[in-house]
């Protein structure tokens, strides 16, 4: 059986599909499968079981990479096309089975609304497909026997992004002696080349504790390596749902994005969002006394028996 599954460009979109991916698996486990995604994004399904390859599509002017993408498959008869983007080339190539997602509902969160696309009214968690290998090398970054707070100050767009200032200053309450992470080590993940958009926050961790995270390709070993920490930080981001996806402690900072459909899913997630402010939500209005006191709650409730 051969499976054409197109999911969404960026990485966070991605992370929120994988479990719909999971439950196809499930289903089909003799499955040969090809995943189309965007190329910052593939990393995360190098591991799929019954992979056959991941296409990695870049975006063209006048939706071109649509037609690359039909010039890639439409050599194959398909037995089953599930796609996430609805686009053209799902109805122009050979399959006995479509699945082709809808309008966007926005009442619900997208990890419990993908399901409906295959009859199923509950929600499907992420799924990661880490491996020993790749945990291996998250050990070497991130070593046990430490606390650790994870934080990536980065977001796809500048409204979703926190400023630098305000992550310092949060950095510096938390790791101040007598404070809820004096001692901890501190995690910063980012793109290559991102830590000149957050200098002040470097500034602010002791070169002893920060661990820096920039140069990793593989999402999976960055995936590893979070689920190491403790609690992690961050914006409306692939790193959130990357984080989240992993079971373990994430806060979200949400500004003009609605948190009832993209926020961090599963029982450890938390969002704090932006006050209402004439009919808008502004990212950075949120006060680093409301994160710290956040995270003040999160590790009170995590040592709670």
């Amino acid at each position: 059986m051969k499976i054409l599954f197109i999911t969404w460009t960026r990485i966070g979109d991605a992370v929120l599909s994988t479990g719909l991916l999971h439950e196809l698996l499930r289903r089909h486990p003799e499955a040969e499968i090809t995943v189309v995604c965007g190329p910052l994004a593939q990393t995360l399904f190098a591991n799929v079981p019954g992979l056959s390859r991941v296409i990695a599509l870049s975006k063209k002017r006048f939706n071109l990479h649509w037609l690359t993408l039909w010039r890639e498959v439409a050599g194959t008869r398909w037995d089953l096309v599930v796609d996430l983007r609805r686009s053209l080339t799902s109805y122009f190539i050979r399959a006995k089975s479509r699945r082709i997602l809808g309008p966007t509902d926005t009442t619900q969160h997208r990890v419990a609304w993908l399901p409906q696309l295959l009859g199923i009214n509950a929600p499907l968690d992420p799924h990661l497909w880490i491996s020993e290998a790749q945990d291996e090398i998250a050990a070497r970054l991130v070593p046990g026997g430490a606390k650790v707070l994870a934080i990536a100050p980065i977001a796809a767009r500048p409204e979703k992004t926190w400023p630098d200032a305000n992550f310092a200053g949060l950095v510096r309450a938390l790791l101040a002696d007598g404070a809820p992470c004096a001692g901890w080590r501190v995690l910063l993940a980012a793109g290559p080349g991102e830590e000149a958009q957050f200098p002040q926050l470097l500034a602010a961790i002791p070169d002893r504790q920060r661990i820096l995270m920039t140069d990793q390709p593989d999402l999976l070993v960055v995936a590893a390596s979070l689920r190491r920490c403790t609690l992690y930080i961050g914006n409306d981001s692939g790193l959130t749902h990357l984080a989240a996806a992993t079971g373990m402690p994430a806060l979200a900072l949400f500004g003009p994005t609605n948190p009832a459909h993209f926020g961090p899913w599963g029982d450890q997630g938390r969002v704090v969002e932006a006050p209402l402010d004439n009919d808008a939500r502004r990212i950075e209005s949120i006060g680093v006394d409301t994160v710290a006191a956040a995270v003040t709650e999160m590790i009170h409730h995590a040592r709670s028996p």
